[in-house]
């Protein structure tokens, strides 16, 4: 994933740095370990005593993996300004914790809940099927992302460690891929299972704190490579494509419609899913999550603008890409017409190879100019680890919280109802080595078979994770706002939305694929996709059934309704 930056001669820099961050990960979960106590709610909540500034770059943290580092500033590089839209996800983002996270979190607190389910249940009535429903949509959002974020240790390590020849270990050969991620995995599990909430929070503020300074670097960089701010603003707007500095950008994929549907719904599902729903349970106060959305909002979308945004475009001055007009033919609406459609593929300077190399490029090539032979292996060491941490913190955060979800969700509704709070924190701890070793043992084996089914399919659901936990949406705004819906109309709501997404994954392919009709279908759906976000497409059917079941089933009683009404009020 970061050849460029491995193809600088740092010596034993990047190692040191690396060994120090990691020891460093490990010292704060013994930490967190001597600071806490033998409570559900102390282990997955920190004791509900995080403050602003915590809350603040956990949430940051969680928000983003190495994908703000390397795939958001290559999409600029390939699509130009149509992508910069995206920015406007980080403050929408920041709006839902502070309007739809406060409430949560009084909620939280005031009633003693610990994930999602206990909410939604509490409210419309203990339904075994309905938490093992939301228990299941918290899944579908959070194995995904653990998977991929352990991938992205092994391409990691491959690039710091190329000459480190396979390894064998207790019988079982390793190549620098499969230690890599295993490392990562094994330490990021530790510190998890020691020291909890209270060891992933500070972890995250320090690994929050590197994504945001490697963003800052990378875009300074990049206006100094280009001369400064005028030349900079002058060169990208008179050197690049009139399409790239329109919508639906190079690619023509971003048109208004589907920019528009992306920020709102993909910022929803994202700030829905299980680890920021319990990052919420945790803050000290509302007030205090209050300002923490406050900062989320300012600050990281001026790293986003000022940072990976500069890098993208400016990368595009400076290596600029190879464009080439392809005409495709495509089936009309009926069988016999043919449809010529054409689109511009963009190849990348020979220089970044890949599209997601750019930023690394750019501070391999510029970054000694701008600091000096001196200072420049530091930074890009310390980008190194930047990139590490942004993977580890939205892995341990969502290993943190599919532990949360099955212990309290699962094991103690269902195995062991009347297990003690220690024996409940040590299941938890238990459920994060399974799950660990279970995405390690993914990961290894697709690594020796690329064709392995499962990780492909956990890999193009993990693209979709975020349309998932957007169905957990009807049933959270109909709690805090407007409490109209009966549980079985919530029960289909999320079935039906559930059902929409997973038509986007390979499931539909795999039972549609062949049969008759099936490859118009996939077509349409494909059509589909291009034009709206995935979880707004399932978000509209499960509002919709929500809507028209509950219209003719028994709702909450009105003692519910009100407690739930007072509660809020008091905010």
């Amino acid at each position: 994933m970061i050849e460029t930056l491995a193809q600088t001669d740092l010596g034993n820099l990047p190692h040191i740095v690396m060994v120090c961050y990691l020891i460093m990960l490990l010292t704060l979960g013994v930490i967190g370990y001597l600071k806490s106590k033998n409570t559900e709610e102390d282990y997955y909540l920190a004791g509900r005593k995080q403050g602003f500034i915590v809350s603040a770059l956990t949430i940051m943290a969680t928000f983003f993996s190495s994908w703000a580092m390397l795939g958001a500033p290559g999409m600029v590089y390939r699509d130009g300004v149509a992508f910069i839209l995206f920015a406007l996800n980080v403050p929408f983002s920041g709006s839902i914790v502070y309007l739809i996270g406060s409430r949560i979190s009084r909620l939280g607190r005031a009633k003693g809940y610990v994930t999602p389910a206990d909410l939604v249940t509490d409210y419309y009535g203990d339904s075994a099927f309905l938490r093992i429903l939301v228990a299941l949509v918290g899944f579908l959002y959070v194995l995904p992302y653990v998977v991929i974020q352990i991938r992205a240790g092994g391409h990691l390590a491959q690039q710091i460690f190329p000459d480190i020849k396979p390894m064998n270990i207790v019988g079982i050969e390793f190549n620098i891929f499969q230690m890599g991620s295993s490392v990562l995995a094994v330490i990021t599990m530790l510190y998890i299972i020691v020291g909890g909430m209270r060891s992933v929070a500070w972890t995250d503020v320090i690994q929050g704190g590197l994504l945001l300074a490697g963003m800052l670097i990378a875009g300074l960089a990049t206006v100094v490579a280009l001369g400064g701010i005028g030349d900079y603003f002058n060169r990208v707007s008179t050197e690049l494509p009139k399409h790239a500095l329109s919508v639906p950008g190079t690619s023509g994929t971003w048109t208004p419609w589907k920019m528009m549907t992306i920020c709102m719904f993909a910022s929803l599902g994202s700030m829905i899913q299980p680890a920021q729903w319990m990052r919420y349970y945790a803050a000290r106060s509302v007030n205090a999550l209050r300002r923490s959305a406050l900062i989320f909002a300012v600050v990281l979308t001026g790293c986003f603008l000022f940072g990976v945004m500069l890098v993208g475009l400016g990368g595009r001055v400076l290596y600029p890409p190879t464009e080439k007009v392809v005409t495709q033919q495509t089936i009309g609406d009926t069988h016999d017409s043919v449809e010529l459609k054409s689109k511009i593929e963009v190849t990348p300077h020979e220089k970044v190879k890949r599209n997601d190399q750019i930023l690394v490029t750019v501070l391999n090539d510029h970054a000694p100019k701008m600091l000096g032979d001196t200072l420049a292996p530091i930074l890009i060491s310390i980008i190194l680890v930047a990139i590490l941490a942004a993977s580890m913190s939205t892995a341990d955060s969502n290993l943190h919280a599919l532990s949360g979800v099955l212990t309290r969700d699962v094991y103690d509704r269902f195995i062991r109802r009347d297990a003690s709070q220690s024996e409940r924190t040590w299941v938890g701890r238990i459920l994060i080595v399974v799950v660990t070793l279970l995405a390690v043992w993914l990961v290894r084996v697709g690594d020796q078979n690329p064709e392995f089914k499962p990780l492909k399919m956990i890999v193009e659901m993990g693209l979709l994770a975020i349309a998932f936990s957007t169905q957990l949406l009807p049933a959270t705004i109909d709690i805090l706002f407007v409490r109209r819906a009966s549980r079985i109309g919530i029960i289909c709501g999320i079935l039906a939305g559930l059902a929409v997404v997973l038509m986007f994954t390979p499931v539909l392919s795999m039972m549609a694929g062949g049969t008759p009709g099936g490859d118009k279908l996939l077509g349409h759906v494909g059509d589909l996709k291009k034009l709206l976000d995935v979880g707004f497409c399932g978000l509209v059917v499960n509002t919709a059934v929500c809507i028209i079941i509950s219209l003719f089933t028994r709702k909450p009683d009105t003692e519910r309704k009100q407690e739930f009404e007072n509660i809020m009020r008091r905010m």
